[in-house]
């Protein structure tokens, strides 16, 4: 069964962004564009849930147009009063693994944009688990400053080596501004479990 792009009766994302308070504001400028985008076209958030950097930005650009933002926040990140404070919902779980479930199950697409470690991570498990046919909806990466460059250099290489078929670059689609990001969800390849068959090659 193929998964349709933003079905219109959830019409909610989750949002993979870092803390960073140095980073380029451009990056910044960019979160922040986001959810205003988002919420101009009544798209709900699902995001971690800080208050710092890309993700205070994201939060406050959709908040201040009405939109609808949920927080997913490990406890202990609450307990450092990383929280933001002004969202539609907080919710408060044991720990990042919860934390990354809920994002992805709670919403039927997911966007990235530039972040470390813990960003990335989100990304690739988002990107295994449409592999497996565990998750079938839109990825979108938000190509900032180029930050997504060279991981789509090697993800294209590991194409090239054998450990993943050419049908999963189809996986995710990659814009240059949040003002994109909409069209890419309702135009993204339909996925299927069917995608099991050349999981492994």
């Amino acid at each position: 069964m193929h998964s349709p792009a933003i079905p219109r009766r959830e019409r909610a994302v989750c949002v993979y962004c870092a803390s960073s308070r140095t980073s380029h504001p451009d990056y910044r400028s960019a979160a922040r564009r986001l959810g205003e985008v988002l919420a101009t076209a009544g798209i709900t958030i699902v995001y971690g849930g800080g208050a710092a950097g890309s993700m205070g930005a994201l939060a406050d650009g959709a908040l201040e147009r009405g939109g609808r933002v949920v927080g997913i926040l490990p406890r202990f990140m609450a307990d450092l009063e990383w929280g933001h404070r002004g969202l539609t919902e907080l919710e408060l779980v044991e720990d990042l693994r919860v934390r990354k479930h809920l994002m992805l199950t709670r919403s039927e697409a997911a966007i990235a944009l530039p972040g470390g470690s813990g960003t990335l991570e989100e990304l690739l498990e988002a990107i295994t688990l449409k592999r497996l046919g565990l998750y079938l909806g839109p990825i979108v990466l938000v190509n900032t400053r180029g930050f997504f460059a060279p991981l789509l250099s090697l993800l294209a290489h590991a194409v090239e080596e054998r450990f993943m078929d050419r049908r999963h670059l189809d996986m995710w689609q990659v814009v240059g501004t949040p003002e994109e990001v909409p069209e890419a969800l309702a135009h993204a390849p339909a996925w299927s479990s069917e995608s099991r068959r050349f999981a492994a090659l």
